[in-house]
């Protein structure tokens, strides 16, 4: 997955980013900004302060308390039920916690009631968590997979659609940075009654997502990315009226809707997404991404949308005028993202990345490109350092 025929030299961009007063504004939550500038949020986010304080809060009350405390432990859990789904539009009872992308994807893919024969679209170029999963239901439920690109037009999409049962996407591609059009693509399998899964690790947090307005009906996303909160703490969404028939793959003690009672033997499924979680929860890492769900939904996604894109903005210009190539389709409006892949024309990505770390700028190695991926709390002069320090 080169993306060769992909490069481009973007032409100047607007939204170059100027403004300065989220970065002024959060800085001091992230000390990481004090060390390095951190360019790799695509990967594993620094966490905040406040979420740093939160889980050492909590780390700190089982030590002492034990589970003296469990009630709060768990209304917090409840908590940030209630702040994914205000964050994406969903009510609270659509929303379960997973580990993982992976997990939560595995958990719609395997029980969602399949015959064979049935057709899935899905994309090429996606991490591996949203292809390895619909290549094995070819082997495990005799589906048919059509394969597309995600920068395929969105009259290929509609075309594939035809006749298909699911269609699965990332809400933005993580090497290029691509951004779909979730709104558009919602709208095609509305029209054709497809339903519509998205891999949303790589956009939540950052750009809006309305589970309504597109027409979503399931997603996933782990919550250490863009989100800003600890690894192993993800979410998924199921819409309500497809939880009957989207079976918990996993099924344990708090899968029931009687998981209270210990001694019952009812194994009626529990009434809303918490069928989808098989046990006790991650109480620690859903203090943290309690404490970042609520950071990002006080920030603002719109704001941090527009800060994001000017820095992505910034990256894609600076390096194509330094004669770097840019991955993916020419940036727009609609389709670009914080994820920017570059790479120079004689120098091995590997070498730019090590020089790059060496001056304090971290970023990722992926697949022959420098991946670049800031959030909110950078400033354009960090940006302008970075590529000052980019070799040529």
């Amino acid at each position: 997955m080169g993306y060769d025929n992909q490069q481009m030299q973007p032409p100047e961009l607007s939204g170059v980013a100027k403004n300065t007063t989220l970065s002024t504004q959060y800085r001091a939550e992230f000390p990481v900004a004090e060390r390095f500038t951190y360019l790799n949020h695509a990967a594993v986010a620094p966490l905040p302060r406040r979420t740093a304080k939160a889980m050492q809060e909590f780390a700190e009350d089982a030590c002492l308390n034990g589970s003296f405390h469990y009630p709060a432990w768990m209304a917090t859990c409840e908590g940030a039920r209630a702040s994914a789904a205000r964050l994406v539009n969903a009510s609270v009872g659509e929303i379960a916690f997973v580990k993982n992308t992976s997990e939560g994807i595995a958990t719609v893919a395997l029980g969602f009631p399949w015959q064979a024969g049935d057709k899935i679209v899905a994309f090429k170029e996606e991490f591996p968590a949203n292809f390895y999963i619909w290549k094995k239901l070819e082997e495990w439920k005799g589906v048919q997979v059509e394969w597309l690109s995600c920068f395929d037009s969105l009259e290929n999409i509609e075309r594939a659609a035809r006749g298909a049962r699911l269609l699965a996407i990332s809400f933005v591609q993580y090497l290029s940075g691509y951004r779909a059009d979730l709104a558009a693509i919602g709208d095609i399998c509305r029209r054709e009654g497809v339903f519509f899964f998205v891999d949303a690790i790589q956009g939540l947090g950052v750009f809006p997502l309305d589970v309504r307005a597109m027409n979503i009906q399931a997603f996933a996303a782990d919550g250490h990315k863009w989100l800003l909160g600890p690894e192993g703490q993800g979410l998924l969404y199921v819409q309500q009226d497809w939880q009957d028939r989207i079976e918990p793959v996993e099924f344990g003690w708090t899968t029931v809707a009687g998981f209270a009672d210990y001694a019952s033997r009812d194994m009626t499924p529990r009434h809303d997404a918490g069928r989808y979680e098989c046990g006790t929860l991650n109480t620690i890492g859903l203090h943290g991404l309690r404490t970042s769900l609520d950071f990002v939904l006080e920030v603002g996604v719109d704001q941090i949308t527009a800060a994001v894109e000017a820095l992505g903005n910034q990256i894609a210009a600076g390096a194509a005028k330094l004669g770097y190539a840019v991955c993916g389709p020419t940036r727009t409006a609609t389709t670009g993202s914080g994820i920017v892949s570059i790479r120079h024309p004689e120098l091995d990505a590997r070498v730019v990345h090590a020089r790059l770390r060496d001056q304090g700028f971290l970023a990722a190695p992926r697949q022959g490109w420098v991946r670049l991926s800031p959030h909110f709390y950078l400033s354009a002069e960090d940006i302008d350092r970075m590529l000052a320090a980019l070799p040529s």
